[in-house]
């Protein structure tokens, strides 16, 4: 096959893969959205439970959702890292977006002292918005990685010593 053919077959791969990533990621991100609304309208509105809590819980929960999304879906296709350390760098990484946040809408609303709801909501829309860029770019980076990637060879290099030592131990058993 001429180098050409080649590259652009590459290249065909690498965009029809990132399509998929982008558009699983975005309905992930989209029905998790719902269920988070839907869920703190269930525990605030109609169970009575306080609004911080109800938020709270909702978030771990559809954030929780979100991390099986992405990882059976979005980016299925990339390597296994293990749940403990994917969750805890998915968990952070939202962490340090929520952060963001907040300080884009404290800091139109109190140094700016800008009080409008058009003004902070518009403030919140543009934060969601460069959460949601950081969270992709993130999680294909450090959470779900690619096959090549530090972790995933690492990963790999712990499951075959383990793989190994259990079949010594099986062996040794049956000696």
């Amino acid at each position: 096959m001429p180098l050409l053919e080649r590259l652009l077959s590459r290249a065909g791969l690498t965009w029809r893969l990132l399509l998929k990533e982008l558009s699983a990621f975005g309905v992930v991100g989209a029905v998790c959205l719902v269920i988070d609304l839907g869920l703190f309208q269930l525990l605030y509105a109609h169970a009575g439970i306080g609004a911080v809590t109800s938020k709270l819980v909702t978030t771990l929960i559809s954030m929780t959702l979100a991390y099986l999304g992405h990882r059976f879906w979005s980016f299925s296709h990339r390597a296994r890292t293990g749940v403990r350390r994917e969750y805890t760098i998915f968990f952070m990484v939202n962490g340090v977006t929520l952060l963001i946040g907040l300080v884009m809408v404290a800091a139109v609303r109190y140094p700016l002292g800008q009080d409008g709801a058009l003004a902070l909501q518009i403030t919140n829309l543009v934060s969601i918005g460069l959460g949601t860029v950081i969270r992709f770019l993130a999680y294909r980076r450090w959470v779900f990685v690619a096959a090549d990637a530090p972790a995933a060879i690492a990963h790999r290099q712990q499951q075959e010593e383990r793989q190994a030592a259990a079949a010594g131990r099986t062996t040794a058993r049956a000696a």
